[in-house]
């Protein structure tokens, strides 16, 4: 399940994070070489998982259009992370402008955008012309990432594709974001805050009632999944030191300690839904937030710094294409550094080490990394509130933007390999559990072929995805099935409830069996359906668990019975955040009402997804999975 974007998720972005020891405005190269000590962990059970989900790619898998290569110019193809492509594809223009020569030539640097985790994986099994263009150089967002694909050639005794020496172009460190009003209850600015302080949140009963501020509710963690996303792993990481009180020397034992797994566990307890990205989590705060809910969605969530700055310009996705669209947020956000320790995004430069990058192409790529963090580029990126490669901080990390430029950062010193991969394998058993109601669309229009999937059913890819995508599931998350079209009605109901909600390894045979079952026919009852579905996972309400209905459909509305959108966004919003039932929709195929999918996902404080292309939906049913 992932903190990675998809490439075709309706919001954008997120960054990822990678653990290094840091301190003050500057970097630490000695923690820096650190580096492969904290990720290469990452490989057993968690490898496994990282990269099955990481085949989403990203959502901003995308390039501008590219002015034309210059005639005898060296053409050199840079494959970013979404947070950066943008702002790093304007150095290139400048790069560009700036007629520097390699070897008596020019050079045409080309920046497209793909995520980290979809880089990755592309680069580990062959890079394909879907993938974009080839890159010579690729900048993820964490080194996280080239361990990972460094241990993917080598388990399948392929060409080491990444170089010893990985310089960084930027850095932005993990936070603990929190609205303004929430985190000056604990004492922010002046106050040490870290994960004790979100503990014992997590743990009161009262809630915020417990810091004077009952009409808060209870304490409420947005949290990406860290078996796919490096800011979500570090997350994890960060609250096993805190529960040890110390910030080096974790160990085998203090992993399995007794006392080390509570304290991990009730944190992971106040988890409102874990997700794909943490966009999902900014976005909806800011509409929340022009609702007046600004302080009942949502108490903190693990982000980047740059992250914080984003949004309280009103800019959630970080596009610099966006910033200044939208108003600044009706509740900002501050950044909490923990206390126990921080974490890093490094922004790597990877030269490749591939067959296709010759030795002019290295010599491009290494004037193009002097280019970049020369003063004037670095300004750039300080300016977006990133870091410099070297750690120094620009204007807008100030006290007015929710950031301490001066808070010294506790360094925490990576555990050994054996012992981060049993963090990252506990992190399946600790974490809170999903109760998910599964509502496909069997409507007439599903029979349709898809070309680019062999002439394959739309509903025969969903059956396909829907059955892969459950495998995600624990055997003690609950699991049920219903189907809906006109005029298969039961009663009144223009659903039918195939597989009864139920704990996974009691339901799944019985739903593998009804999903390859499933035949198309009829029309689209989508309001009435949606309605019904929160109703009933409503009325059997877990607050242990994250209750969630995840909705396929590939039309619009026609049941004229229910056709009322205002009165099912009111519904499905619901007055308590503290018990609301979140829909994940799916918008499959062109003829999905995107719009209205939309409103329904941020009135229940969630994420819809756009599979317009149907031969997509394994990889956005996966990543609709991952927000449980």
């Amino acid at each position: 399940m992932t903190g990675v974007p998809v490439p075709h998720r309706l919001a954008g972005g997120a960054m990822e994070g990678i653990q290094v020891s840091y301190g003050g405005q500057s970097g630490t190269s000695g923690a820096r070489r650190r580096l492969p000590l904290v990720v290469a962990a990452v490989v057993g059970t968690a490898l496994v998982l990282l990269v099955r989900q990481l085949v989403a790619g990203g959502s901003g898998d995308s390039a501008a259009p590219a002015p034309a290569d210059r005639a005898g110019c060296i053409p050199l193809a840079v494959t970013a992370s979404s947070e950066k492509a943008a702002l790093l594809s304007a150095v290139a223009e400048d790069y560009e402008r700036a007629n520097r020569q390699v070897n008596g030539k020019c050079v045409d640097v080309r920046v497209t955008s793909k995520a980290s985790g979809g880089a990755a994986e592309a680069l580990g099994r062959g890079w394909k012309d879907a993938d974009g263009p080839r890159p010579d150089v690729w900048t993820p967002a964490a080194a996280s990432w080239t361990v990972l694909l460094r241990q993917r050639t080598t388990a399948k005794d392929q060409p080491d594709l990444v170089p010893a020496d990985i310089p960084s172009i930027a850095e932005t460190p993990l936070v603990i974001a929190m609205p303004k009003p929430m985190a000056e209850a604990l004492g922010w600015p002046n106050a040490q805050l870290g994960w004790g302080d979100v503990l014992a949140l997590a743990k009161s009963s009262k809630g915020w009632g417990a810091r004077g501020h009952p009409e808060w509710g209870a304490f409420k963690l947005g949290k990406t999944n860290p078996n796919f996303s490096t800011s979500g792993l570090n997350a994890t990481i960060g609250t096993y030191f805190a529960a040890t009180g110390r910030s080096s020397d974790l160990s085998a034992k203090d992993v399995a300690n007794p006392k080390v797994v509570d304290y991990v566990e009730q944190i992971e307890r106040s988890v409102v839904h874990y997700g794909d990205t943490t966009l999902t989590f900014l976005e909806n705060l800011y509409s929340a937030a022009e609702k007046g809910q600004g302080l009942t969605y949502i108490s903190a969530v693990t982000v980047e710094e740059k992250s914080v700055w984003d949004y309280n310009q009103g800019n959630p996705s970080g596009d610099p294409k966006t910033l200044g669209q939208r108003g600044k947020p009706q509740v900002p956000l501050v950044a909490i550094y923990p206390k126990e320790g921080t974490l890093l995004s490094d922004n790597p430069y990877v030269v490749l080490n591939a067959q296709w990058v010759d030795g002019t192409k290295r010599a491009a790529a290494r004037d193009f990394l002097a280019f970049v963090r020369e003063p004037a580029q670095q300004q750039r990126f300080t300016d977006a509130a990133f870091r410099s490669y070297d750690g120094k901080v620009g204007p807008p990390i100030s006290r007015d933007n929710g950031l301490l430029p001066d808070r010294r950062l506790s360094v925490i010193d990576p555990p050994a390999p054996t012992v981060l991969d049993k963090v990252a394998k506990s992190w399946s058993m600790l974490r809170k559990r999903a109760r998910v109601l599964m509502v496909i669309d069997v409507s007439g229009s599903m029979n349709e072929p898809v070309s680019a999937a062999g002439g394959r059913s739309k509903i025969d890819l969903a059956k396909q995805a829907a059955l892969g995508a459950v495998t995600q599931l624990a055997p003690d998350d609950q699991l049920g099935l219903w189907i809906f079209s006109t005029p298969r009605v039961e009663g009144d109901k223009p659903w039918i409830e195939l597989v009864p909600t139920g704990p996974v390894r009691t339901v799944l045979p019985a739903f593998r069996g009804k999903v390859r079952d499933l035949v198309a026919d009829g029309g689209t009852a989508l309001y009435a359906t949606t309605r019904g579905a929160v109703g009933a996972v409503q009325a059997s309400f877990a607050r242990d668990k994250i209750n969630a209905v995840v909705l396929l459909t590939d039309g619009k509305n026609e049941y004229p019975p229910d056709n009322n959108l205002d009165s099912l966004v009111a519904d499905v919003g619901g007055e308590s955040t503290d018990t609301s039932v979140r829909v994940f929709p799916i918008a499959y195929g062109e003829k999905a009402d995107i719009g209205v999918l939309r409103s329904i996902a941020s009135a229940s404080r969630a994420v819809a997804y756009d599979a317009s292309d149907p031969a997509t939906i394994d990889k956005v049913f996966t990543a609709v999975l991952s927000n449980f």
